[in-house]
C-alpha cells in the first residue's frame, strides 16, 4: 500500500490540489490528512474533493483547529473518507487507528489522548500492521529540541502498542520530521507530505 500522509492544510486549497497531483503520479493508495484540515471549520469542499479518486482512501482526523465533527462530516459526505477520530479501520491487512484529540501538556489531556487510542487500538491488537495517526507528535520526538513539548499520552501510545507508523502535525516547525522511538517510525508531516509503503 502507498500512502501520502499531510497535516495541518489549514484550509489551504491549492495545497489540497497540489498534494492531489502528487498522488495520482505516484499511484497512492490511501491520503492520511492527521488533523487541522480547516481553519476553524471553513468549509472542506476544495480541501477533500482533489483527493478522492476511485478506489482511494482518504483518511481524516480532526486537530485543534477543526471542529469534532468535521471528519464525521467528511465521512458522511465523499465515499471513500473514513473518520479515525477514536475509532480503527482496516484496509488489505494493515490497521489504522487514531484520535485528533490535542495534548495540551496537562494531565488530563495526556490521559484523555492515551484512553482514546487504548480503546481503538483493542479492537485491532491483533494485527501485524498497525498505522497510528494523531495530531500531536509524541513527547520525546525531536520536535522537542526545538522547544515544544510532545504528547505524553502518544507517547505512552507508542511505547505499549509499538505501531509500525504514527503520522502526526501539529507543530508546523517540525514538518519533515522523520525519526524512530524503539522500533516505531515517527513522521511529523505538518504542511509537509511523505509518501511512504507498507
Amino acid at each position: 500500500m502507498k500512502i501520502l500522509a499531510i497535516a495541518d492544510i489549514h484550509g489551504d486549497s491549492s495545497l489540497s490540489k497540489k498534494l492531489s497531483k502528487i498522488a495520482d503520479k505516484e499511484n497512492v493508495d490511501t491520503i492520511i490528512i492527521a488533523g487541522d484540515l480547516t481553519w476553524f471549520g471553513n468549509p472542506t469542499q476544495n480541501l477533500i474533493r482533489p483527493f478522492i479518486k476511485e478506489g482511494r482512501q482518504v483518511i481524516t482526523i480532526p486537530g485543534n483547529h477543526d471542529p469534532e465533527t468535521i471528519s464525521e462530516g467528511i465521512e458522511r459526505t465523499y465515499h471513500g473518507a473514513i473518520n479515525l477520530h477514536k475509532k480503527t479501520f482496516v484496509k488489505q491487512d494493515i490497521a489504522f487507528f487514531g484520535t485528533g484529540t490535542t495534548d495540551w501538556g496537562f494531565y488530563e489531556d495526556e490521559k484523555q489522548v492515551y484512553e482514546e487510542l487504548f480503546e481503538a487500538h483493542k479492537k485491532i491488537k491483533n494485527f501485524k500492521k498497525k498505522i497510528m495517526v494523531t495530531h500531536c507528535p509524541p513527547q520525546g520526538s525531536k520536535i522537542e529540541l526545538m522547544g515544544f513539548p510532545g504528547s505524553r499520552g502518544v507517547r505512552k501510545a507508542i511505547d505499549e502498542f509499538k505501531p509500525d507508523f504514527v503520522i502526526c502535525g501539529h507543530m508546523h516547525q517540525g514538518g519533515g520530521l522523520i525519526e524512530k522511538i524503539g522500533e516505531t517510525i515517527v513522521m511529523n508531516v505538518a504542511r509537509k507530505h511523505t509518501i511512504f509503503e507498507i
